[in-house]
């Protein structure tokens, strides 16, 4: 392990458009579950439910956490639906695989999404056994990424001390409220809606497009920084 990141002892990854790359569009399967159940839940066309879903998105972090707030929608019920894709775009990574088990100390997933959601993608990407716990969105009170409590919650539930700790994602923003817990920040800038939004160097140390090519290169010692 390079010098920068042998204080690290919990290494913490999203999910979605992190663990696989962004261009095998699964938001893109999301995005069209989304717009349908809002277009049922508000009887309004496909455009005004697309308008609805990237508002809450933007304001709120998840399209979710805008329709509780707004409009009172039970949480299982929307993330079953939305989540009932077809994973057959995701395949798996053998260098992300190795880079992963070959990292020392803890490895957690930290995400917006639900657990049983998760659960399908890392199996279909090779990863079920990886990770020692998925902190989801019911995990965090349905607080979502950037929501400083997320993070705070995160550390509290899983005993984790943020300054020993690395956190991986594909929004940039979402890296922010960890930086300022004192997390090492890995930003994945593979090309995901928004994904640059706020960006800064403040608050990333690390930047990649490909967390296995990452992972590889910092174990064998190589800086990436």
């Amino acid at each position: 392990m390079i010098p920068a990141l042998a204080h690290v002892e919990a290494w913490i990854f999203d999910l979605d458009n992190t663990l696989y790359p962004a261009s095998s569009d699964m938001f893109g399967q999301i995005d069209v579950k989304m717009g349908a159940y809002i277009q049922r839940l508000l009887s309004v066309d496909p455009v005004e439910a697309r308008r609805v879903q990237k508002a809450f998105f933007h304001e709120h972090g998840t399209t979710l956490a805008g329709l509780m707030a707004h409009h009172g929608v039970e949480p299982g019920e929307f993330l079953d639906y939305v989540h009932d894709i077809d994973l057959d775009v995701l395949a798996e990574d053998r260098r992300l695989i190795e880079g992963i088990a070959r990292l020392p100390g803890r490895k957690l997933i930290f995400t917006n999404g639900d657990e049983p959601y998760a659960r399908r993608v890392l199996g279909r990407l090779g990863l079920s056994d990886s990770f020692e716990a998925i902190h989801d969105i019911h995990a965090c009170g349905y607080l979502p990424k950037p929501a400083p409590e997320a993070y705070a919650r995160l550390c509290a539930v899983n005993d984790i001390d943020p300054r020993r700790a690395l956190f991986a994602e594909d929004m940039a923003r979402n890296l922010l409220p960890a930086k300022a817990l004192g997390m090492t920040t890995l930003w994945v800038n593979n090309g995901s809606e928004r994904g640059s939004h706020d960006a800064h160097p403040d608050f990333i140390d690390f930047e990649t497009d490909d967390v296995g090519a990452w992972l590889d290169s910092v174990i064998q010692g190589e800086d990436q920084a």
